[in-house]
Order: C-alpha cells, then sequence, then structure tokens
C-alpha cells in the first residue's frame, strides 16, 4: 500500500467502517426476507405481475414497510462511511449525499403510504418521490466508482456496470406492462441491492488493510 492509496486517505475507525459494511448487508437481507414474508402471506399474489408497492400497501403493509426502512438503513450506513474519506475528490462526498438522499426517500416513500394506487388524501408526491430516487441511483455509484476503483478494481468496475444498467433501465419501468412489472420492479431492487452491497465491501476492505 503506497502513500498515494485510498486507504491513507481515509479517517480510518476500522470498527466503525466494519459496522457500517454489517448494517449495509443486514438491511439488504431484511428487504429481501422483508419481500418474501410479505408476498408469502397475501393470497393469489403474482410476484411476476404484482408490484412490490402492492404489498406496502396491502393488508400486510407492515411488513413490507419495515423492510424498506432496513433497506434505507443500508443506504444511511453507506452515507456514514463515505462521510470518513479525507482528502478525495468531489465526487466521493456528493455520492455521500446522495446515499443519504436515496435512504430518505425510501423512508418517506414508505411512510406516506401512497404507492400511486389514486390516493388523493392530501397530496400524492409518489411519483415525484419515485423520480427523485431513480436520479440519485444514478448518480450514486458513478461518483463512488472512481475511489472504490482505487480500493479494488472489481469494484470501480461493477459500479460503472450497475449505474449504467439502471440508467438504461429504470426508465423503461413505467413503460412496462402490468402482466409483468413486478418482475421487473424487482429487477431494479436488485440492481439498488448491488450498488449498495459493494460500498459494504469497500468498506469492509478499507478496515481490514487499513
Amino acid at each position: 500500500m503506497t502513500q498515494s492509496s485510498p486507504h491513507a486517505r481515509c479517517d480510518v475507525n476500522r470498527g466503525f467502517l466494519k459496522a457500517m459494511a454489517l448494517t449495509i448487508w443486514a438491511g439488504c437481507i431484511a428487504v429481501v426476507v422483508g419481500l418474501l414474508v410479505a408476498q408469502a402471506m397475501v393470497p393469489e399474489y403474482n410476484w411476476i405481475a404484482d408490484t412490490i408497492s402492492d404489498l406496502a400497501a396491502g393488508e400486510n403493509e407492515i411488513i413490507m414497510d419495515v423492510a424498506l426502512y432496513g433497506f434505507a438503513f443500508s443506504f444511511f450506513a453507506a452515507a456514514l462511511g463515505l462521510s470518513h474519506v479525507r482528502g478525495w475528490d468531489w465526487r466521493l462526498p456528493v455520492s455521500g449525499l446522495s446515499m443519504a438522499g436515496i435512504a430518505a426517500l425510501i423512508v418517506v416513500i414508505g411512510a406516506r403510504n401512497e404507492y400511486g394506487d389514486n390516493d388523493n388524501d392530501g397530496v400524492v408526491i409518489h411519483v415525484q418521490l419515485v423520480y427523485g430516487l431513480g436520479v440519485l441511483m444514478a448518480a450514486a455509484p458513478f461518483l463512488a466508482a472512481r475511489f472504490a476503483g482505487e480500493v479494488h478494481d472489481g469494484y470501480g468496475t461493477a459500479l460503472r456496470v450497475l449505474g449504467a444498467v439502471w440508467i438504461v433501465a429504470a426508465p423503461i419501468f413505467f413503460f412496462t406492462g402490468t402482466s409483468y412489472d413486478g418482475l421487473y420492479e424487482r429487477g431494479l431492487g436488485l440492481l439498488a441491492i448491488g450498488v449498495v452491497s459493494i460500498i459494504g465491501a469497500m468498506f469492509w476492505r478499507i478496515a481490514r488493510i487499513g
């Protein structure tokens, strides 16, 4: 490890970074498990045609809401971990802010319980929140990719690939047919899980190597 290594530019608290990595991964597991449990409890639920929003707006909405809040913690942890990087260029702190923004939007989406279901009780902003989430998810991996690539070549490449796939795939969701939009939405969710999981792996590697 040379003095130009990104590890030398981190205000590293190894225990903290490991905790953030574990929080990220735990949040990813929580949203997957919550999704599986919620859809198992809904009779005749079709995971290909029915969206995650259908679960979050149904009788068992608390399960999906808690799972989404757990996923939000993944992005909060990513933002906190990125805030411990010092001496890098402007991209990394902006990536951290993007991660924090994603977390906040996930929480608001879950808390407002609108899900684009024609709910007219008050101001309905679900679509605007989803647009914001899409933009931040497109930006965050590219902003973190340069530093991640210095930690490990594969991390930077993976973030760029996932970011590029998101940019192409996310807008298509709004034009997908209702017979398979649930499956497509899950694919986008896996992209988001992949991005934040790589950030967790980066934290773990920095903490392990020092």
